[in-house]
């Protein structure tokens, strides 16, 4: 395995970090203003919880609403400038317009009010924040191409003879599958619906939806079954259906070991999508990798991989790929 020198590989994420935490900034500079702006039109406490027909039913103080807000909207901007890789820059752009808008949305339902208590805040809203998330995931796309794309890790070319192979007679049908699991993803993913609960409670009502739309598939990802059999590779959730990766036999060009870092090489935990490369990594460590015909790589960490890879290759080879 080839490593470019860690100077030049911090070149480019500096960039795309600024990108990833400039809508964060945006949002977390003007949300304040908002109330320095309003301070005199609006009450204490404010409505900030609301029934599903819009009507108010949680209060929180003004101060309180103003700092949670922030302190929420640069704890986000903190996880995707630390995580964000430059194929899902749109999706940190998606997420601060998004939360910005509802948070923004609930200071203007406030505005003017005599009474918390009659305050309503539409389902028009989320319509509002989703056409704005979705414009500023349109914007991060685009900026994403001043980001000069990440070159291809790994090893170069198909299986060599030094690949490892297993021993199978002409006539022999083997198979190979193991379960395993990412601690990161499942703390993260109960720790994103802990805090939506919470935020529920004391802030917009939105905001557990929100959490468990990040939560959720993090949490489906958090423990998979990798099987390798004469269809080829697949690597399912063990909890849902979906999601499910599967690469047919046809399309392995050759499969190896390789000991992988998870924040370094992925940017973090998941299903992850690098210029040539995909992956569900779950750990750092040991990581079975499938070359494709494409010449894209697909990765998976898993314990015993070595035996995984083996057995791939010699299934390939069967094939005449290799």
């Amino acid at each position: 395995m080839t490593t470019a020198p860690l100077s030049a590989a911090l070149r480019v994420p500096t960039r795309l970090r600024a990108l990833a935490a400039l809508p964060f900034v945006l949002a977390a500079t003007a949300y304040p203003l908002l109330f320095a702006v309003w301070s005199g039109r609006l009450p204490d406490p404010l409505a900030t919880h609301f029934s599903t027909g819009g009507e108010a039913d949680g209060y929180t103080g003004r101060t309180a609403f103003a700092v949670l807000g922030t302190v929420l909207l640069l704890a986000l901007g903190a996880g995707w400038t630390a995580l964000v890789r430059r194929g899902a820059l749109w999706g940190a752009w998606l997420t601060a317009g998004l939360l910005g808008t509802l948070l923004g949305l609930v200071v203007g339902d406030n505005l003017d009010a005599a009474d918390p208590a009659r305050v309503v805040s539409p389902l028009s809203n989320l319509a509002v924040a989703a056409a704005v998330g979705g414009v500023l995931a349109l914007a991060g796309h685009a900026l994403s191409r001043l980001v000069p794309p990440e070159g291809p890790a790994g090893a170069e070319g198909g299986a060599g003879p030094d690949a490892p192979r297993l021993d199978l007679g002409a006539g022999e049908l083997a198979g190979w599958s193991r379960a395993t699991a990412s601690a990161p993803l499942t703390a993260l993913g109960l720790l994103l619906l802990a805090g939506g609960a919470a935020g529920a409670l004391l802030g917009p009502w939105p905001l557990l939806p929100l959490a468990a739309l990040i939560a959720v598939p993090g949490l489906a990802l958090a423990r998979v079954r990798v099987n390798v059999d004469r269809h080829g590779l697949t690597v399912r959730s063990t909890l849902v259906p979906r999601p499910r990766v599967h690469v047919p036999l046809a399309d392995i060009a050759g499969a190896d070991v390789r000991q992988v870092d998870a924040l370094r090489e992925f940017g973090g935990w998941g299903y992850r999508v690098r210029a040539h490369r995909t992956g569900v990594v779950l750990r750092s460590g040991e990581a079975l990798v499938v070359r494709r015909g494409s010449g894209r790589e697909f990765a998976v960490t898993v314990p015993d991989a070595r035996t995984a890879a083996a057995l791939l290759n010699t299934l390939a080879e069967r094939r005449g790929r290799l």
